[in-house]
């Protein structure tokens, strides 16, 4: 497979693992872009919000964890994405073997997801709790922007 396509399947894997009985209790969001327009933008492939519990203080008390997806050393060493100061908890989205040549250039609060011989989305190095630079509602707002945008582009390949 090429680098498209290894990308592809990464994420069509974490899809599955973020939400796998497609519960609308799961909240995500793709592509998930901060600071538009200026110096410093950059983007979560995949943001996750955990509420501690429905209450405003279960809300306020969330977990933000980013999935990064890298299909190859050299997507890693790209310059693009590797936003771990973003959320909670963040991920490497790889493979085993990718892992393997580049897991020693995370930062240490950063954890591996990668796919077993099954194709089954498991973690190989946890994520520890780091302060995220962001705060929760722009987060949020975010996150909101990037669904509503695919729910766009959804409505609007139904209508073609």
């Amino acid at each position: 497979m090429n680098r498209k396509e290894i990308t592809a399947e990464l994420s069509r894997q974490l899809k599955q693992y973020i939400n796998p009985f497609n519960d609308p209790r799961i909240y995500y969001a793709t592509e998930v872009t901060f600071d538009y327009a200026t110096n410093n933008e950059c983007r979560i492939d995949y943001m996750q919000f955990k509420p501690r519990n429905n209450s405003v203080s279960g809300i306020e008390q969330g977990l933000f964890i980013a999935y990064e997806i890298k299909s190859s050393v050299e997507d890693f060493n790209s310059g693009h994405g590797c936003n771990w100061h973003i959320a909670d908890k963040s991920y490497l989205v790889t493979t085993e073997e990718v892992f393997a040549q580049i897991g020693y250039l995370l930062p240490h609060w950063v954890g591996c997801i990668a796919p077993d011989s099954r194709g089954n989305m498991r973690v190989i190095k946890n994520a520890k709790i780091h302060d995220r630079s962001k705060p929760i509602n722009e987060i949020l707002l975010m996150m909101f922007r990037s669904s509503n945008r695919e729910l766009y582009k959804l409505r609007k390949e139904l209508h073609k």
